[in-house]
């Protein structure tokens, strides 16, 4: 299989996707090269990029930016990015960006794979924001019981403690669930959510997550990577069964920080 039939598989299936627009692509390295594995990860750092060159792997199949933007577009704007492409080069491997097409892929995609692993066995009540945000229903309880069930499954990613905004003992029962940028508090609350789970990448205190504590909204803050380590889970998974000849081994990265206190 060669790595532009990778990159294909994914573009051809996902209709939601405007090709000419997306920062899906092979951000670098030969598309033509003939690949068997490849390692598939969150976030393409030196960490990730090191782990492939020693293990003989070629190909990664990530979710996030290579350098640093989303659009991937100035990989050698200082010292690192220059050093980050060369190392690239000279271990010659390609890197293909998985990010549109996975963030709404049905079912299994990042904002359902994110919501499985929170322990939501049951689909959305309903989805907004173009399939970034979704619903659920659980049995009501307060926030701060919630807050503590959260963080016991983040902990396996490495984040066992969640920022909370709002009183602990407000009963809460319609859970809002999205990641990235896709997790709008105002969003949330039009489909009727009394509660929001967010992540540090698309939402700050001082704008969103203030103004829903004014409004007596409670929210849930885990880390960027933490909650998007799911879909990489299932994203591997997927390779694996409907990629004959390419078998994909996951690499985590989990919480971007560590907590120390």
């Amino acid at each position: 299989m060669k790595a532009k039939d990778v990159l294909e598989h994914f573009l051809s299936r996902a209709d939601y996707v405007n090709r000419e627009k997306t920062v899906d692509r092979i951000i670098a390295g030969n598309p033509e090269k003939d690949v068997d594995r490849c390692i598939v990860t969150w976030m393409p750092s030196f960490r990730a990029l090191r782990t492939m060159a020693d293990r003989g792997i070629s190909l990664m199949v990530c979710h996030e930016p290579t350098f640093w933007n989303h659009l991937d577009d100035r990989p050698a704007a200082d010292a690192i990015g220059v050093q980050k492409q060369r190392f690239i080069a000279e271990h010659d491997i390609v890197i293909i960006r998985n990010h549109d097409c996975w963030d709404r892929w049905p079912e299994i995609g990042i904002p359902w794979a994110w919501a499985r692993f929170l322990g939501f066995a049951r689909g959305p009540v309903s989805i907004g924001a173009n399939g970034y945000q979704h619903r659920y229903d659980i049995e009501p309880t307060t926030l701060d019981d919630f807050a503590r069930w959260v963080a016991g499954r983040c902990a396996s990613i490495g984040e066992p403690m969640v920022q909370v905004t709002g009183n602990g003992n407000t009963r809460i029962s319609k859970i809002g669930v999205g990641t990235g940028c896709g997790c709008g508090i105002e969003a949330y609350i039009e489909m009727g959510c009394d509660c929001s789970i967010v992540c540090d990448d698309g939402s700050c205190y001082w704008a969103g997550i203030q103004r829903a504590d004014d409004l007596g909204h409670p929210v849930i803050r885990v880390n960027h990577g933490t909650s998007e380590e799911p879909g990489m889970v299932t994203l591997t998974r997927y390779i694996n069964d409907n990629l004959p000849g390419l078998h994909a081994e996951h690499l985590g990265h989990g919480s971007t920080f560590r907590l120390v206190g």
